[in-house]
């Protein structure tokens, strides 16, 4: 999957992920050379070059499916049927077997979801706060090292599928 420099310039990217983009390929300003989101990937780190797929051109499809993808790989913590049905909609979307009225009420749908999945989190942040002080802390302490092992391997894990896809849509066009 490739992109190019102007491309992500017109969606108005951070300072910082575009001065060490231009230093990593030794630029000093936009161009239009084909410029792989592996190169972006392996300059700025996973989080700009998922940023950096919607200056992609051509591969909505991919793209869509790799949301998919990531969404699905933390399934098994969605507890509201309405994100469930709003990513079986999404993967439908994206393989052209669901129209844009229904992904559109299934976004609405899942943003509720997401909207009371948040109140609920406030509730249960605010009975927590009613436990004793040090608990609290000791369960913060050992919950943060835990989020932050999970979050490491997701990003391991989108890493490597982002690139993995990249190599199956370079095979296509070669």
């Amino acid at each position: 999957m490739k992109t190019t420099l102007n491309e992500i310039r017109a969606k108005s990217p951070c300072h910082e992920g575009w001065t060490k983009l231009l230093a990593h390929l030794g630029k000093t300003k936009a161009d239009d050379d084909p410029l792989s989101i592996v190169t972006i990937l392996d300059s700025n780190g996973l989080d700009d070059a998922l940023w950096c797929l919607q200056a992609v051109k051509g591969r909505e499809r991919e793209i869509r499916l790799f949301g998919v993808w990531c969404a699905r790989q933390v399934q098994h913590l969605m507890t509201d049927q309405r994100s469930l049905d709003a990513l079986d909609v999404a993967e439908r979307f994206a393989n052209g077997e669901a129209t844009e009225a229904e992904r559109a009420a299934a976004w609405a749908a899942a943003g509720a979801a997401a909207r009371a999945a948040a109140r609920a989190a406030a509730r249960a942040a605010a009975w927590a706060a009613a436990w004793d002080a040090a608990w609290a802390a000791a369960w913060a302490a050992a919950g943060a090292a835990a989020w932050d092992a999970a979050g490491d391997a997701a990003g391991d894990a989108q890493a490597k599928r982002l690139r993995e896809l990249c190599a199956e849509c370079e095979a296509v066009t070669a």
